[in-house]
This record gives C-alpha cells, sequence and structure tokens, in this order.
C-alpha cells in the first residue's frame, strides 16, 4: 500500500505540474471505511455451532418478518446495543480512531460505524482496531459482534464501503468537479484517469474483494453485483458525452428540492445522483467502492486503485509533456475524447441488479466474475503482474504467493463450512427431524385407538411431508460428502476452488434448503437450534 501511496503521488505530481499548480505535499489517498456488521444476543451463538464455526448460519429458514418495512433502519437504536457502541467508541477514541458516525442499518440487529475520512494507510489500520474493539467491548455487554458478510440468509449482507480520492491539504481532493466542471480540464483528466484504470484492471480490483464469504453477499440487497461497473450520475455523464461528441456547452447545474410546505424553503439537491447498485459510484468528489466485505483488510483494494491510477496518469503525462499553451490543451482535449471512446463501455448508471444488464455487459465485454474461483485468477494475469512490476508496487513472487494464499483461505473455509454441515446434518437435524415424525406416527396410532373414524388425513400428511423431506436431506447429504472426499483428493488449489465453487455450493445450497423446509413444520420446541425469528429479533 505505502509503495503504490508512492507511485500514485509521483504520476500525479507530474500532472499537477503540467496544469502549473504547485504543492509542496505529496499526493496521497484518502479512504473512508464503512464499517457494517450484527450485533446478537451472545447466549444464541452457543446455541448454533454454524456461527461458532463458520461465522455465518450454514442453515436457517426464513423469519416471519424480514427487513420488509425498513423499519430497523429507521428505528431507534435498542438501549443495550446503544451502550455497546458508545463504549466502543470511547475505546476508539483512546485508542485515535476518529469515529464520526454510527447508526442502525437495513437488516434487522445489524448496524454502521464509520470514522472520518483520512488517509489510506491510516484508514485501513484504525478499521482494524475497529474490528477488534467491537468484538471485545460487545462481550462486555452480553452480545456477540458478527463481522461475516452475511451470517444471515434472506436479509442484507454487511459491506466495508471503501470512500476513495486523492489529493492533499493544499489542492483538495482531485475528484472535485468545482460548480463548472465542463470547465475543469484537470478535473477531467483524473476522472478519465479512474475510468481507464477501473476498466482495465477491474478484474484486478474484483480479485482484491473475492473471499468465500463476500461470494454470498454480492448481487443483492444493496450489495453490488459481481460486474465491475461505473456509475457517474447526470451531470458528469452529460458532460463526457459533450466532450465525446466534440460539442461542449455547459454543466448541469443544483437542482432544487422543493418539499411542499411554506415553512421550508426549497432546499438545493446534489447534480448528480446515488446508485446502491453500482459497484463503483461517484459521489460528489469522491468513489464509493461498494464491494469490499464487513471482515476484509482494504490494504490491497486500496493498493489496486492507486496503482491503476498512476499507471493512467503517467499515460497522460507521458503524452502532454513538453507540450504548452493551446498545443496542451488541444492535446489534453483530445486525450479525454479518445481514453473515453476506448473505456466509456465500463459506466452504467442504470440498475445493476436487472438481467438487462448482466445481457448488456457481456455485450460490452465486461467480466462477471461471480465467485471468488472464477475472480482469483485475475490476480496473475500477465496484465496485473506487469501492472505492479512497473511501479515497483509488487514484484511477481509477491503477486504470485497473494494468490496462492486467497486460493488456500478459500479451500480451507470451504473445508469447514462442508464438515460443518454434515456433522450437523447427522448430529441434530436428522435426530430431530425423525424424532418428531416418530411423536407425530405415536400421535396418530393413538388417536385412531381411541376414536376409530376420527379424521387423522392432515396429520398423516405432515408426517408424510416429514418423511420425504429426511429423505431428501439423506440424499443432499450423501451427495455432499462423496463430493467433499472427492475434492480433498484434488491437489491443484485452483482446480479445487473450481471444484467448490461450482460443484459443491449448489449441493450446500440444495442440503440447506431441504433442511430449512422441515424447520418450518417441526415443531418449536423440537427444533434443535435458535431459528432466524428468535435470533433477530432479540437485542
Amino acid at each position: 500500500l505505502l509503495r503504490s501511496n508512492q507511485a500514485l503521488n509521483k504520476q500525479a505530481s507530474r500532472i499537477l505540474k503540467l496544469f502549473g499548480k504547485k504543492t509542496s505535499l505529496p499526493i496521497i489517498s484518502y479512504s473512508g471505511l464503512e464499517q457494517e456488521f450484527f450485533l446478537i444476543d451472545r447466549n444464541f451463538v452457543f446455541g448454533r455451532p454454524d456461527l461458532l464455526t463458520a461465522g455465518r448460519t450454514l442453515f436457517g429458514a426464513k423469519p416471519a418478518k424480514g427487513q420488509e418495512f425498513e423499519d430497523q433502519y429507521y428505528g431507534v437504536m435498542p438501549r443495550r446495543v446503544m451502550s455497546c457502541i458508545t463504549e466502543a467508541e470511547r475505546e476508539l477514541y483512546k485508542l485515535g480512531v476518529p469515529v464520526r458516525t454510527h447508526h442502525n442499518e437495513v437488516a434487522p440487529s445489524q448496524y454502521e460505524i464509520a470514522p472520518v475520512f483520512e488517509t489510506a494507510n491510516l484508514a485501513i489500520d484504525h478499521n482494524q482496531l475497529m474490528m477488534t474493539v467491537l468484538k471485545k467491548v460487545a462481550k462486555r455487554h452480553g452480545l456477540h459482534c458478527l463481522l461475516h458478510e452475511k451470517p444471515f440468509s434472506g436479509i442484507n449482507g454487511s459491506g466495508k464501503h471503501l470512500n476513495y480520492s486523492i489529493g492533499n491539504a493544499e489542492v483538495g481532493t482531485l475528484f472535485e468537479p468545482g460548480e463548472t466542471p465542463h470547465e475543469n480540464a484537470m478535473f477531467l483528466v483524473f476522472l478519465v484517469a479512474a475510468i481507464r484504470g477501473l476498466h482495465k484492471y477491474g478484474g484486478l480490483l474484483r480479485a482484491t474483494v473475492a473471499a468465500a464469504s463476500n461470494d454470498h453477499r454480492l448481487g443483492a440487497n444493496e450489495a453490488p453485483p459481481a460486474i465491475m461497473s461505473m456509475f457517474l450520475g447526470d451531470q458528469l455523464t452529460d458532460i463526457l458525452e459533450q466532450f465525446r461528441v466534440g460539442q461542449v456547452r455547459g454543466s448541469k447545474g443544483k437542482r432544487l428540492m422543493n418539499v411542499g410546505v411554506d415553512t421550508l424553503p426549497p432546499l438545493p439537491a446534489d447534480p448528480g445522483d446515488r446508485n446502491r447498485t453500482s459497484p463503483f459510484a461517484f459521489t460528489g468528489n469522491k468513489f464509493e467502492f461498494r464491494m469490499p466485505g464487513s471482515a476484509q483488510n482494504l490494504s490491497d483494494v486500496n493498493m489496486v486503485l492507486n496503482t491503476a491510477m498512476a499507471k493512467s496518469l503517467k499515460e497522460f503525462a507521458d503524452q502532454m509533456e513538453g507540450k504548452t499553451g493551446d498545443e496542451f490543451e488541444a492535446a489534453a482535449i483530445d486525450y479525454i475524447k479518445r481514453t473515453l471512446r476506448d473505456h466509456e463501455r465500463i459506466i452504467f448508471n442504470g440498475d445493476g441488479y436487472s438481467e438487462e444488464w448482466e445481457k448488456e455487459a457481456a455485450r460490452r465485454g465486461l467480466a462477471n466474475h461471480r465467485t471468488t474461483a472464477d475472480a482469483l485468477p485475475c490476480l496473475v494475469d500477465q496484465k496485473s503482474i506487469d501492472l505492479f512490476t512497473e511501479f515497483g508496487v509488487l514484484t511477481e513472487d509477491e503477486v504470485r504467493s497473494r494468490y496462492e494464499v486467497k486460493l488456500e483461505k478459500y479451500n480451507k473455509i470451504m473445508n469447514i463450512e462442508i464438515r460443518a454441515m454434515k456433522r450437523l446434518v447427522r448430529r441434530d437435524y436428522l435426530p430431530a427431524i425423525n424424532r418428531y415424525a416418530a411423536k407425530l406416527a405415536n400421535g396418530i396410532t393413538s388417536i385412531k385407538n381411541v376414536l376409530p373414524e376420527g379424521d387423522t388425513s392432515f396429520m398423516k400428511d405432515k408426517l408424510e411431508k416429514l418423511v420425504a423431506g429426511a429423505a431428501e436431506i439423506n440424499r443432499q447429504l450423501e451427495k455432499l460428502h462423496e463430493l467433499h472426499y472427492a475434492s480433498l483428493e484434488v491437489a491443484d488449489q485452483q482446480k479445487r476452488a473450481d471444484m467448490n465453487a461450482h460443484e459443491i455450493i449448489p449441493v450446500m445450497d440444495a442440503l440447506r434448503a431441504a433442511v430449512d423446509a422441515m424447520e418450518i413444520i417441526v415443531e418449536r420446541e423440537a427444533w434443535p437450534v435458535p431459528t432466524y425469528n428468535e435470533i433477530l429479533f432479540y437485542a
């Protein structure tokens, strides 16, 4: 990360010099890290072996009420949670972490805490401290802090949104468009540098957030899809289109929001807007990267963003140095046009969750690396290795070691989850279902002995569902067991990851679906673990 900051400073300083901007300070990257997490009663964790072992619920039917009303988001924070987060903030202040905000998040029992926007390497260190402090303080309040990206299926997962910018105290942020961005050539150069960097190295950036846990989160519920794209909003999109066609007229101004009451004046609204389905969105004077997962260390993400920016800025500086006056201005405008023409396919302002976007992205030639196994090879693409080695950020051996470590971690996590699933089904779920089925069968027999003509058909129907469900669970369990042992024989880590992602996970999903279907028909007292209904709504 520090090497990438050095590379970014060198190339950005060349750009400032070309535009006649003087600064005595280095150009650095800034990060604002929004940390999302769940807080649940600690007693529930001890009743859920999957939460203890895997950090997420490997089984669990959807609760009767989820996040439909968004009442958690806009509601009052529970007193115990408020006490916990307030104490965590005090501890973080003592450690020099400038925590600024905390609030409820969308899902039940989900929350967010965030510090002041600060220097990237400091922000990342502070975020590591934040995660540690949250987990420690939660225990004091009888709570458990879940940092897994998707601890509960069917509701929002937790991300760590990275707000990214570059600049320094003298020049401000270099992604600041100003009042007339169409006339701000230096801003447009930095903007198109970001566009070029994301288009050329989007796969590499996707690989930095690839993890077994994050795979469950990406693609819905405010988490962006795995397709890398950039959202710019109406104002910047309009300006770049003007440049592309060669007829620059002006910038869309700020809109006024009239709320329709005399006691409030019209409120100025930002000329852009916001897209929560976009992985990389421009938000006024910075970019918000929404792909990272809540438990991840974002130094690799920042490193790639810095290095990709450095590469784009170097290309511009190499072409422009030696040019002055009208020649420089014409060449800069030509560069902006050419860069847009070559890389505009990465810009998308629509709904990232739609099927239409998947088809359109494929037509544009944008990759859709849905799983970690698909994404990680981008780390060792030759263009990724060339990028890092050109700027002295990583050697080829360092790049390959990261790839191998991430692959090994993915396979180890999958191995743990598979073993936990098999053990839970064999020792908890199937015995519980079988016991309840036997109890129901005995009940039918007892009723028939007393009331031979009594209608027990509805009980028989339920018993048949239980027996059929148990048989389906056993079938999927055996299939998972066979695939698991076959995967352990695969020595190549990439091939094992591919097998985990594309062959084993579908069977895990089928096994979970079979167990969850039984949860909603087995009586409450017979179910062996706390359910979503209990865990998510008790604070």
